[in-house]
């Protein structure tokens, strides 16, 4: 939704020749009938209506410029709020585009750097909310690694001193080196607060970022130049924080419901249509061969019976880290339902094989113990076929480990009739 453009700001202030003429020849014309019948015989008759009509039209004339200038200052000040608007609605409408919320916030702080006059450098900083610890989290035109070093809390920042602890409002530091002073801050923290970017921070203009009434962070934004924001910036800044948090939240309700959509919610591993869908994607290289593996937990219901649904939850979730532990990084992963999980995966069957083993053994060592059994497949092209064999190779496993079992029984069955 691009507002620009749709009013010329040429035309914003403009008076066509009709009402300039009416404007300026009624109140003439008032004047040369007044004075005409209220003066008729003063000697200065002529000199004086000119006067008069003269003061009048030059004020007229510098009515209509400072009108005209006020108009177009409004004008401009639209145009920000509008450019406001539209980024926020641009980046809130391409987030998806954006593979975390801080490559979200790197974008949301780029634009208020350029929305603001005299800002050339900015920062996004983020409150812990347990520890109201403070994590420099984007940085435009700053050092990021030198800022992420300082150690401070939201009680040592200017913003918190400078609205006795509320946070509800922009302010405007005109000299950083002095306030910075009075902090307690190390002197390292604080050089490294002045000298993070290539000229000294002299003014910075500081809003918090508020989320569902909650401190989310704070938005500064730094320039070189002393006294270089006033209340108009103030203003500015504050429409853009209010339209930040708003895109900030639709940006994480996106992604929760993103996440709700496509992941497990006790393993948050994909489900099984993500699953489907991401290997479609999956790419077949020339030196490592892929497999299918399918993995089904043999003691699920047993947990359950024995120790409560709540231990079997907790055994999917432990299942699940693991096996994110082994392969999350490199391989495809997901619950494909119940108790069974799959993963695809490229690389030596041998070094599959051993890090199942050692899996297996992990878990079972686990109290209580976690078993399972698992199939295996080279997958080329055909991945229905491949998951069959796969899910057929896992059931054999399975049914092996229950004929033990079996015969067992019914050696003690004959051993009990003897």
């Amino acid at each position: 939704m691009n507002t620009r453009g749709q009013i010329n700001n040429k035309h914003i202030a403009y008076v066509d020749f009709t009402s300039h003429l009416l404007l300026l020849a009624v109140p003439l014309l008032l004047f040369i009938i007044i004075f005409t019948f209220a003066i008729p015989n003063n000697p200065f008759f002529y000199l004086s209506l000119l006067l008069v009509c003269g003061v009048y039209t030059l004020s007229y004339g510098i009515a209509y410029y400072i009108h005209k200038q006020n108009i177009l200052r409004l004008w401009q000040h639209l145009e920000q709020v509008i450019h406001i608007n539209d980024t926020t609605y641009e980046l809130v409408n391409l987030s998806s585009q954006y593979n975390s919320e801080n490559a979200f916030l790197d974008a949301l702080l780029q634009k208020a750097v350029i929305a603001i006059d005299d800002a050339e450098m900015g920062s996004m900083i983020l409150v812990d909310k347990n520890t109201s610890r403070l994590q420099f989290e984007s940085v435009v035109g700053l050092d990021l690694e030198a800022l992420r070093k300082i150690n401070f809390t939201l009680e040592e920042t200017f913003q918190f001193r400078s609205t006795n602890g509320r946070c509800d409002k922009a302010v405007v530091i005109n000299n950083m080196k002095n306030i910075n002073a009075k902090s307690t801050l190390t002197r390292d923290d604080q050089h490294a607060l002045l000298h993070a970017s290539t000229k000294p921070i002299c003014s910075t203009l500081s809003s918090p970022i508020r989320i569902d009434g909650k401190l989310y962070g704070m938005m500064n934004l730094d320039s070189s130049k002393m006294e270089a924001f006033g209340d108009y910036d103030i203003n500015l800044v504050n429409i853009l924080t209010s339209e930040a948090a708003n895109a900030i939240s639709l940006y994480q309700k996106s992604k929760k419901i993103e996440i709700m959509a496509d992941y497990d919610g006790l393993t948050e591993l994909y489900n099984r249509k993500k699953f489907d869908s991401a290997i479609l994607q999956w790419q077949h290289e020339p030196d490592l061969s892929s497999y299918i593996i399918i993995l089904d937990m043999d003691n699920l219901k047993p947990l359950n019976d024995q120790h409560g649904h709540q231990a079997g939850d907790n055994a999917l979730k432990a299942f699940a880290q693991s096996l994110k532990k082994l392969w999350h990084s490199e391989f495809l992963l997901a619950r494909y339902g119940g108790d069974e999980f799959v993963a695809l995966c490229r690389g030596p069957i041998e070094t599959i094989e051993k890090q199942i083993s050692q899996l297996q053994q992990d878990l079972a060592a686990l109290s209580p113990g976690i078993h399972f059994s698992f199939g295996i497949a080279h997958y080329v092209q055909d991945w229905a076929s491949a998951f069959k064999q796969a899910d057929n190779n896992m059931y054999i496993q399975k049914g092996l480990k229950k004929r033990p079992a079996a015969e067992d029984c019914a050696t003690n069955k004959i051993n009990h009739t003897h």
